[in-house]
């Protein structure tokens, strides 16, 4: 049983920056839509990452399209700042939102899709936009021995504050940003070891007065997918490289075993440990989809540029590499949604009654 007695034009799978910015675009081209989310409110996974996590980009380039990121746009926001901005955001141009709202299924009925969710509600698109991202699956790797360590081991997302970690010996997984800004932080209370596969590549947070994202605006490298959200360096003022150089807290390569109270270094030594912490990124969350043919014969999504290549009506945003290395962060997601609008608009008015375009 539907929902709404109306056939919408677009459902949103996904209310964090990537849905809200597609939202927002939208809403400019005057369609019916619905934003749906599993958080009660606006704002996705954001609210959920540690307490003290810092964007490695600044303000001025944090924001989603129609609204600047207040305060300081040299400034480096904090996550409680981004929640903020993003339930403002939905606030400010008044998008349709349902949270509290899980999607379990979603299938194609003579060019409708049907979107199922935990509720009991079925709501019925024209369209449908996954903006879930891809930043909803924690990924942890399969190490040998490591279902049998007794000690705490979690991932980043699970991660919050040092302070239960206090007086214990931590190894933290991972090179990218987060690991090694957790790794600091533990460092002030813990014996931490930073345990990576290559070597911490660390680069200036600004250059000649500007940041990095800027240099990656200028010279255009943000228009391509040769960086990650994994291969990006660690932007670093200086404290982080300094931290590791004086031996706040240490760098080793990634351990081959995990014992029940330690682990195993690739030279042999073992050292004992009470925590593991896996910065090791996320993979995408798109169960909801098997009903439909998304992956191709690798197992990934089958895309181009956010468009779905065997499904008619179904589009991404916010998957890392989208369409470039810009595509998963905050200022990107607005690009991206707004390259698909034409699309998503030809899709519409081909497939809509002429009353309903």
């Amino acid at each position: 049983m539907n929902e709404l007695s109306r056939t919408l034009d677009v459902v949103v799978i996904g209310g964090g920056q990537a849905g809200l910015a597609f939202g927002w675009h939208l809403q400019q081209h005057g369609l019916d839509f619905l934003i749906i989310d599993e958080q009660t409110r606006p704002g996705g996974n954001w609210r959920n990452y540690y307490d003290s996590l810092q964007l490695f980009s600044p303000a001025e380039y944090s924001a989603l399209p129609g609204l600047p990121f207040p305060g300081d746009p040299k400034s480096y926001p904090l996550r409680d700042e981004v929640v903020k901005y993003l339930e403002a955001y939905a606030g400010e141009f008044r998008l349709p939102f349902q949270g509290g709202t899980r999607v379990m299924g979603v299938a194609q009925k003579e060019k409708v899709f049907e979107v199922r969710c935990d509720t009991g509600a079925t709501f019925c698109a024209r369209s449908v936009v996954v903006a879930s991202g891809g930043f909803s699956r924690p990924f942890t790797p399969s190490i040998l021995g490591l279902e049998s360590f007794s000690g705490t081991c979690l991932h980043s997302s699970a991660y919050r504050t040092p302070e239960p970690f206090a007086g214990q010996r931590v190894v933290v997984v991972g090179a990218a940003n987060s690991a090694v800004q957790i790794a600091y932080e533990l460092a002030g209370v813990a014996e931490v070891v930073l345990a990576t596969r290559e070597k911490i590549r660390f680069f200036p947070q600004r250059i000649l007065g500007l940041d990095f994202h800027a240099w990656l605006k200028f010279t255009k490298l943000e228009q391509t997918r040769w960086l990650s959200d994994q291969s990006t360096p660690v932007l670093d003022t200086g404290k982080y490289r300094n931290a590791l150089d004086t031996g706040r807290f240490q760098r080793r390569g990634m351990f081959q075993q995990v014992l029940p109270d330690g682990v195993v270094w690739p030279d042999g030594s073992t050292t004992k440990i009470d925590a593991l912490i896996f910065a090791t990124g996320f993979q995408p969350n798109l169960d909801f989809l098997t009903g439909l043919p998304v992956a191709n014969r690798s197992g990934r999504v089958a895309q181009h540029n956010g468009v779905a290549s065997q499904v008619a009506g179904l589009y991404f945003v916010g998957l890392p590499k989208q369409r470039n290395f810009a595509s998963a962060t905050l200022r990107g997601v607005g690009s991206d949604a707004g390259h698909i609008m034409p699309l998503l608009r030809h899709h519409l008015s081909r497939d809509c009654p002429p009353n309903q375009r």
